[in-house]
């Protein structure tokens, strides 16, 4: 770790900018984005797997009531946490009654029936969102189940048949998943597991709690020397080895988490996952992922620091570069397009909340 310490000095050098805070006013800047795309629905990117003519003439809206918007099914539904996140999180937000009128839209018994309904309607449904937007999910209720507010335990209750059909398939597929995925998109299992970790504690879903900590170890527990020297690729928004990271913090205690990350990784990969994303087009949907980077690597690192003791080289520099990360992605939400809009604001506010 000397050398570590030494490669730390030198990067902590650098004049970080100020520290981002979630505020009323950029809570209030950023619910315009979801707000602006729930309804929106094209264009679209439906992942449907159309098995008839029938199927292939169902638009968005009819394959998906309640999470149509926003370009895709997780966007649409990680934009609704975020609107109940801010909407908890700032009461008296400015534009509270536009956030309520399409919460309550959105929420019904209906919607939220015909949502579970889609997983067991169509064939290979059942590998619909699988697992980044069955996260996502698990998230939005978490959220709910965690508000004392009548409203959101009304929304809570809608949500419900949705919430127990991601379940039923999550826990029929877990032990059948015999290896991990391992890239920076939407199919990381790391990310996937630390969401659906936090759910069943909030729950108290012990079944499911154990299940997730036996593949999180399994899956990880003797990684050694991750090659995050070789992030990120170049549509990631997840750093591989951090989500890893994040996950584990949740899974061992503090001291065998410590032991564990020490093996886990070298200088030159500490190194690599610290510097910035050069995002070269905000245009390109997929160049624009390295915007959700920043942020992702910004909520794993706070996370990561908070497991550590005040001595350990990592801790202050996780902290700090953090906080540089979200300081250079914040004003980047602004600057692009549809590609961006439909989902970084969650992100941000997600990283923020940290």
């Amino acid at each position: 770790m000397k050398k570590i310490v030494l490669l730390l000095l030198m990067i902590s050098s650098l004049a970080f900018a100020q520290t981002p805070k979630l505020d009323k006013d950029i809570a209030e800047k950023l619910s315009q984005l979801p707000l602006h795309c729930m309804d929106k629905e094209y264009p679209n990117k439906t992942a449907h797997t159309i098995n008839s003519e029938t199927d292939a003439k169902l638009t968005p809206s009819q394959l998906h009531p309640g999470f149509y918007g926003c370009f895709d099914w997780h966007s649409s539904v990680h934009g609704h946490w975020m609107l109940v996140h801010l909407l908890k999180t700032f009461p008296d937000i400015k534009n509270k009654e536009e956030i309520i009128a399409k919460l309550n839209r959105t929420f019904t018994a209906q919607n939220m029936q015909a949502e579970a309904d889609y997983f067991k309607k169509y064939e290979l449904a059942k590998i619909f969102e699988r697992t980044y937007g069955w996260a996502w999910l698990l998230k939005l209720d978490q959220e709910l189940l965690e508000w004392n507010d009548p409203q959101a335990k009304k929304w809570h209750a809608a949500l419900q048949p949705l919430t127990k059909q991601i379940l039923e398939l999550w826990k029929a597929y877990l032990p059948k998943q015999t290896y991990p995925n391992r890239t920076g998109v939407h199919g990381n299992t790391a990310f996937a597991l630390v969401f659906a970790l936090d759910w069943a504690r909030a729950n108290h879903d012990k079944t499911f709690e154990v299940q997730l900590i036996d593949k999180a170890r399994t899956f990880y527990l003797d990684n050694q020397k991750t090659p995050a020297y070789m992030e990120p690729d170049g549509a990631d928004f997840f750093s591989p080895s951090l989500e890893i990271a994040d996950l584990m913090r949740r899974v061992l205690a503090k001291d065998d988490f410590v032991k564990w990350l020490d093996s886990f990784y070298e200088e030159r990969s500490i190194k690599r996952i610290s510097d910035m994303p050069v995002v070269s087009d905000l245009n390109d949907y997929q160049t624009v992922h390295l915007v959700g980077l920043s942020f992702t690597r910004a909520w794993c690192m706070k996370g990561v620091s908070s497991q550590l003791p005040k001595n350990h080289p990592l801790k202050k520099h996780f902290e700090t570069t953090a906080d540089h990360f979200l300081a250079n992605a914040l004003p980047l939400i602004f600057k692009g397009n549809y590609g961006g809009d439909h989902w970084l604001a969650s992100f941000a506010v997600y990283a923020l909340a940290q």
